[in-house]
């Protein structure tokens, strides 16, 4: 009587490269006590042991934003004033 056996090899599976979004780098203008909002919030994060860049805070800013209706929306848009374009004249 001839016994058979089988085994059983486990063949790992390659790892699913994680898609990164891609990045993209901007620049603009803002008032200058509206940036100095930006250096409170890091402040306070840090104060609630969170470090936090300013890239996050305005990352977390356009999720709030989007979340909203369109009526918190356009009057949180409403709030802030139209700024010229460009970059400001050097002093």
């Amino acid at each position: 009587m001839a016994v058979v056996v089988e085994s059983v090899v486990a063949i790992p599976l390659k790892a699913s490269k994680a898609h990164k979004n891609k990045l993209v780098r901007d620049s603009f203008t803002m008032p200058k006590d509206e940036y100095q909002v930006l250096d409170a919030l890091k402040h306070r994060a840090q104060d609630l042991e969170r470090h936090v860049r300013k890239s996050e805070l305005l990352r977390a800013g356009v999720q709030a934003l989007a979340a909203m209706s369109d009526r918190a929306f356009l009057k949180a848009i409403g709030s802030v004033s139209t700024l010229k374009t460009g970059r400001p004249k050097a002093e």
